[in-house]
Protein backbone atom coordinates (compact mmCIF):
# COMPACT_ATOMS: atom_id res chain seq x y z
CA UNK A 1 0.00 0.00 0.00
CA UNK A 2 3.17 1.91 -0.50
CA UNK A 3 1.54 4.73 -3.42
CA UNK A 4 -2.30 5.28 -4.56
CA UNK A 5 -3.55 3.28 -7.51
CA UNK A 6 -2.91 6.15 -10.15
CA UNK A 7 0.73 5.70 -9.06
CA UNK A 8 0.89 9.29 -8.26
CA UNK A 9 3.77 8.71 -5.13
CA UNK A 10 1.69 9.74 -2.49
CA UNK A 11 -0.26 7.29 0.48
CA UNK A 12 -4.10 6.44 -1.09
CA UNK A 13 -6.52 8.37 0.02
CA UNK A 14 -8.53 5.33 1.82
CA UNK A 15 -5.08 5.79 4.24
CA UNK A 16 -5.83 9.41 5.16
CA UNK A 17 -9.56 9.59 5.66
CA UNK A 18 -10.57 9.45 9.30
CA UNK A 19 -12.71 6.14 9.67
CA UNK A 20 -13.37 3.00 12.37
CA UNK A 21 -11.07 2.49 15.22
CA UNK A 22 -11.62 -1.34 14.14
CA UNK A 23 -8.40 -2.08 11.52
CA UNK A 24 -10.15 -5.49 10.60
CA UNK A 25 -12.69 -3.00 9.29
CA UNK A 26 -10.77 -0.97 7.41
CA UNK A 27 -8.44 -3.85 5.63
CA UNK A 28 -12.11 -5.54 4.93
CA UNK A 29 -13.36 -2.35 3.10
CA UNK A 30 -9.59 -1.49 1.14
CA UNK A 31 -7.84 -4.80 0.77
CA UNK A 32 -10.03 -7.69 1.80
CA UNK A 33 -8.13 -9.69 0.29
CA UNK A 34 -4.99 -9.22 2.70
CA UNK A 35 -7.32 -11.11 5.57
CA UNK A 36 -6.53 -14.77 6.64
CA UNK A 37 -10.28 -15.70 5.44
CA UNK A 38 -10.46 -13.47 2.38
CA UNK A 39 -10.17 -17.05 0.08
CA UNK A 40 -11.30 -20.21 1.74
CA UNK A 41 -10.22 -23.28 -0.35
CA UNK A 42 -12.88 -24.95 -2.20
CA UNK A 43 -12.26 -28.54 -1.02
CA UNK A 44 -11.72 -29.59 3.10
CA UNK A 45 -8.17 -29.70 3.92
CA UNK A 46 -6.45 -32.74 4.86
CA UNK A 47 -5.19 -34.04 8.73
CA UNK A 48 -1.55 -33.25 7.32
CA UNK A 49 -2.11 -29.55 8.19
CA UNK A 50 0.05 -28.96 11.44
CA UNK A 51 -2.04 -28.52 14.13
CA UNK A 52 -1.74 -26.49 18.06
CA UNK A 53 -2.67 -28.59 20.53
CA UNK A 54 -3.70 -27.80 24.23
CA UNK A 55 -3.51 -24.10 26.04
CA UNK A 56 -4.30 -24.00 29.68
CA UNK A 57 -5.24 -20.46 31.93
CA UNK A 58 -5.53 -20.06 35.74
CA UNK A 59 -6.50 -16.76 37.54
CA UNK A 60 -4.55 -16.36 40.83
CA UNK A 61 -5.27 -13.40 43.62
CA UNK A 62 -4.16 -10.33 41.74
CA UNK A 63 -4.23 -11.35 37.72
CA UNK A 64 -4.14 -14.51 35.34
CA UNK A 65 -1.62 -17.31 34.06
CA UNK A 66 -1.58 -18.67 30.67
CA UNK A 67 0.59 -21.57 29.39
CA UNK A 68 1.00 -23.92 26.02
CA UNK A 69 2.96 -26.64 25.40
CA UNK A 70 4.82 -26.19 22.19
CA UNK A 71 4.19 -29.13 20.03
CA UNK A 72 2.40 -29.00 16.67
CA UNK A 73 1.31 -32.30 14.96
CA UNK A 74 0.14 -32.96 11.06
CA UNK A 75 -2.05 -36.08 11.23
CA UNK A 76 0.34 -39.30 13.29
CA UNK A 77 3.18 -37.14 13.04
CA UNK A 78 5.24 -33.99 14.93
CA UNK A 79 5.26 -31.53 12.83
CA UNK A 80 7.00 -28.96 15.20
CA UNK A 81 8.16 -29.47 18.49
CA UNK A 82 8.97 -25.91 19.36
CA UNK A 83 5.89 -23.92 18.04
CA UNK A 84 4.56 -20.71 19.78
CA UNK A 85 0.56 -20.70 20.43
CA UNK A 86 0.86 -18.00 23.61
CA UNK A 87 0.93 -14.47 23.18
CA UNK A 88 0.84 -11.02 24.48
CA UNK A 89 -2.43 -9.76 23.22
CA UNK A 90 -1.78 -5.89 24.73
CA UNK A 91 -0.59 -4.71 27.95
CA UNK A 92 -2.58 -6.40 29.77
CA UNK A 93 -3.92 -9.29 28.08
CA UNK A 94 -2.64 -12.96 26.58
CA UNK A 95 -4.21 -14.92 24.03
CA UNK A 96 -3.13 -18.78 22.75
CA UNK A 97 -4.50 -20.79 20.12
CA UNK A 98 -5.13 -24.50 19.44
CA UNK A 99 -6.24 -26.25 16.38
CA UNK A 100 -4.78 -25.01 12.44
CA UNK A 101 -1.58 -23.31 13.03
CA UNK A 102 -1.27 -21.25 10.17
CA UNK A 103 -4.79 -19.49 10.62
CA UNK A 104 -3.96 -19.64 14.56
CA UNK A 105 -0.89 -17.48 14.67
CA UNK A 106 -2.93 -15.37 11.68
CA UNK A 107 -5.80 -14.87 13.76
CA UNK A 108 -3.76 -13.85 16.71
CA UNK A 109 -1.33 -11.14 14.71
CA UNK A 110 -4.58 -9.89 13.44
CA UNK A 111 -5.94 -9.33 17.07
CA UNK A 112 -2.54 -7.81 18.00
CA UNK A 113 -3.32 -4.74 15.46
CA UNK A 114 -6.79 -4.75 15.99
CA UNK A 115 -5.82 -3.88 19.62
CA UNK A 116 -3.20 -1.38 19.03
CA UNK A 117 -5.18 0.31 15.91
CA UNK A 118 -7.68 0.79 18.84
CA UNK A 119 -5.76 2.47 20.82
CA UNK A 120 -3.68 4.46 18.65
CA UNK A 121 -7.25 5.96 17.19
CA UNK A 122 -9.00 6.53 20.31
CA UNK A 123 -5.80 7.33 22.54
CA UNK A 124 -7.44 4.66 25.20
CA UNK A 125 -7.28 1.14 25.71
CA UNK A 126 -10.18 -1.30 25.01
CA UNK A 127 -11.92 -2.69 27.94
CA UNK A 128 -11.68 -6.25 28.60
CA UNK A 129 -15.44 -6.94 27.69
CA UNK A 130 -14.40 -5.10 24.14
CA UNK A 131 -11.03 -7.17 23.48
CA UNK A 132 -13.47 -10.48 23.87
CA UNK A 133 -15.70 -9.45 21.68
CA UNK A 134 -13.37 -7.86 18.82
CA UNK A 135 -11.81 -11.66 19.50
CA UNK A 136 -14.83 -13.18 19.06
CA UNK A 137 -15.56 -11.25 15.54
CA UNK A 138 -12.78 -12.22 13.97
CA UNK A 139 -13.09 -15.66 14.85
CA UNK A 140 -16.68 -15.60 13.65
CA UNK A 141 -15.12 -14.30 10.05
CA UNK A 142 -13.24 -17.41 9.77
CA UNK A 143 -16.19 -19.61 9.79
CA UNK A 144 -15.86 -20.13 5.57
CA UNK A 145 -12.45 -21.69 6.51
CA UNK A 146 -13.37 -23.64 9.31
CA UNK A 147 -16.31 -25.14 7.76
CA UNK A 148 -13.40 -26.70 5.09
CA UNK A 149 -11.74 -27.90 7.97
CA UNK A 150 -9.05 -24.84 9.01
CA UNK A 151 -10.48 -24.32 12.42
CA UNK A 152 -8.65 -22.38 14.51
CA UNK A 153 -9.90 -21.09 18.46
CA UNK A 154 -8.20 -18.80 20.94
CA UNK A 155 -8.44 -18.80 24.85
CA UNK A 156 -7.82 -15.42 25.91
CA UNK A 157 -7.13 -14.09 29.47
CA UNK A 158 -6.80 -10.58 30.73
CA UNK A 159 -6.36 -8.60 33.66
CA UNK A 160 -9.21 -6.25 34.15
CA UNK A 161 -8.27 -2.98 35.53
CA UNK A 162 -11.93 -1.79 36.50
CA UNK A 163 -12.12 -4.86 38.84
CA UNK A 164 -8.93 -5.60 39.58
CA UNK A 165 -9.27 -9.12 38.79
CA UNK A 166 -8.06 -11.78 36.37
CA UNK A 167 -10.33 -13.03 33.35
CA UNK A 168 -10.83 -16.11 31.13
CA UNK A 169 -12.01 -16.27 27.84
CA UNK A 170 -13.35 -19.33 25.33
CA UNK A 171 -14.29 -19.07 21.86
CA UNK A 172 -16.11 -21.74 19.74
CA UNK A 173 -15.68 -21.59 15.79
CA UNK A 174 -18.93 -19.49 15.23
CA UNK A 175 -17.38 -16.43 17.04
CA UNK A 176 -19.21 -17.46 20.62
CA UNK A 177 -17.57 -16.14 23.43
CA UNK A 178 -17.87 -17.49 26.80
CA UNK A 179 -16.30 -16.51 30.12
CA UNK A 180 -14.97 -18.80 32.42
CA UNK A 181 -14.97 -19.18 35.78
CA UNK A 182 -11.22 -19.76 37.60
CA UNK A 183 -9.70 -21.63 35.09
CA UNK A 184 -9.92 -23.56 31.24
CA UNK A 185 -8.15 -25.51 28.92
CA UNK A 186 -8.70 -25.59 25.09
CA UNK A 187 -7.07 -28.43 22.22
CA UNK A 188 -7.09 -31.70 22.09
CA UNK A 189 -5.75 -32.56 26.05
CA UNK A 190 -8.02 -29.75 27.57
CA UNK A 191 -9.96 -32.74 29.03
CA UNK A 192 -7.00 -33.93 31.14
CA UNK A 193 -5.70 -30.71 31.82
CA UNK A 194 -9.85 -29.30 33.17
CA UNK A 195 -9.36 -32.52 35.02
CA UNK A 196 -5.93 -31.39 37.04
CA UNK A 197 -6.78 -28.06 37.24
CA UNK A 198 -9.58 -28.79 39.02
CA UNK A 199 -7.77 -30.11 41.73
CA UNK A 200 -5.15 -27.70 42.07
CA UNK A 201 -6.89 -24.65 41.31
CA UNK A 202 -7.04 -22.60 44.56
CA UNK A 203 -8.65 -19.27 44.95
CA UNK A 204 -6.01 -17.61 46.84
CA UNK A 205 -2.97 -18.85 44.89
CA UNK A 206 -0.33 -16.43 43.78
CA UNK A 207 1.42 -16.28 40.43
CA UNK A 208 4.37 -18.71 41.29
CA UNK A 209 1.59 -21.32 42.30
CA UNK A 210 -0.89 -20.07 39.31
CA UNK A 211 1.65 -21.20 36.95
CA UNK A 212 3.23 -24.72 38.95
CA UNK A 213 -1.00 -25.95 38.53
CA UNK A 214 -0.84 -24.91 34.56
CA UNK A 215 2.86 -26.83 34.25
CA UNK A 216 1.45 -29.85 36.38
CA UNK A 217 -1.89 -29.69 34.14
CA UNK A 218 0.08 -29.63 30.95
CA UNK A 219 2.00 -32.77 31.94
CA UNK A 220 -1.21 -34.76 32.72
CA UNK A 221 -2.43 -33.41 29.30
CA UNK A 222 0.87 -34.87 27.92
CA UNK A 223 0.66 -38.15 29.53
CA UNK A 224 -2.66 -39.01 28.01
CA UNK A 225 -3.11 -36.98 24.63
CA UNK A 226 0.33 -38.15 22.33
CA UNK A 227 -0.36 -34.60 20.46
CA UNK A 228 0.78 -32.26 23.39
CA UNK A 229 4.04 -32.21 24.13
CA UNK A 230 5.76 -32.62 27.71
CA UNK A 231 8.71 -30.76 28.67
CA UNK A 232 11.32 -31.77 26.87
CA UNK A 233 14.53 -31.36 28.82
CA UNK A 234 16.81 -32.90 26.80
CA UNK A 235 16.29 -29.76 23.70
CA UNK A 236 15.43 -27.48 26.72
CA UNK A 237 11.89 -27.13 24.84
CA UNK A 238 10.19 -25.70 27.87
CA UNK A 239 5.98 -24.67 27.84
CA UNK A 240 5.13 -21.09 26.99
CA UNK A 241 4.09 -19.07 29.85
CA UNK A 242 2.69 -15.58 30.48
CA UNK A 243 1.24 -13.75 33.04
CA UNK A 244 -0.80 -10.56 33.05
CA UNK A 245 -1.18 -8.16 36.65
CA UNK A 246 -1.67 -5.05 37.65
CA UNK A 247 1.92 -4.78 36.60
CA UNK A 248 1.18 -5.91 33.02
CA UNK A 249 2.05 -8.62 30.45
CA UNK A 250 4.65 -10.63 31.80
CA UNK A 251 6.48 -13.40 29.92
CA UNK A 252 8.43 -15.80 32.25
CA UNK A 253 11.94 -16.73 30.73
CA UNK A 254 12.96 -20.00 29.40
CA UNK A 255 15.24 -20.16 32.46
CA UNK A 256 12.26 -19.64 35.02
CA UNK A 257 9.92 -22.25 33.69
CA UNK A 258 13.06 -24.89 33.37
CA UNK A 259 13.29 -24.21 37.17
CA UNK A 260 9.86 -25.01 38.07
CA UNK A 261 9.93 -27.93 35.55
CA UNK A 262 12.86 -29.47 37.33
CA UNK A 263 10.65 -28.71 40.51
CA UNK A 264 7.74 -30.74 38.84
CA UNK A 265 9.97 -33.67 37.93
CA UNK A 266 11.05 -34.05 41.05
CA UNK A 267 7.33 -34.48 42.73
CA UNK A 268 6.71 -36.65 39.83
CA UNK A 269 9.72 -39.24 40.46
CA UNK A 270 8.12 -39.42 43.77
CA UNK A 271 4.32 -39.31 42.48
CA UNK A 272 4.23 -39.87 39.01
CA UNK A 273 0.55 -39.42 38.66
CA UNK A 274 1.17 -36.10 40.30
CA UNK A 275 0.20 -34.09 43.27
CA UNK A 276 -3.21 -34.77 45.42
CA UNK A 277 -5.53 -31.87 45.94
CA UNK A 278 -6.81 -31.84 49.76
CA UNK A 279 -10.55 -33.21 50.02
CA UNK A 280 -11.67 -32.85 53.78
CA UNK A 281 -10.47 -30.74 56.44
CA UNK A 282 -8.02 -32.79 58.19
CA UNK A 283 -6.14 -34.21 54.38
CA UNK A 284 -6.00 -30.33 54.53
CA UNK A 285 -4.76 -29.95 57.66
CA UNK A 286 -1.94 -32.47 56.36
CA UNK A 287 -0.99 -31.39 53.34
CA UNK A 288 -1.99 -33.89 51.01
CA UNK A 289 -4.86 -36.14 50.70
CA UNK A 290 -4.16 -40.30 50.98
Amino acid sequence: MGTDRAGAGRLPDALLTPGTSSFVDFLGSYAPEMLPWGSPPGTPVTDEVPHGTTIVASAFDGGVVMAGDRRATAGNMIAVRDVEKVFQADEYSVVGFAGSAGIGAELIRLFQVELEHYEKREGTLLSTEGKANRLGMLVRSNLGMAMQGLVAVPLFAAYDLETGSGRIYSYDPTGGRHEERNFHSIGSGSTFARGALKKLYRKEADQREAVLACLQALYDAADDDSATGGPDVMRRIYPLVGAVSDAGFQRLSDDEVAGMVDELLAGRMRRPDGPSAPVLPSASEGGEAS
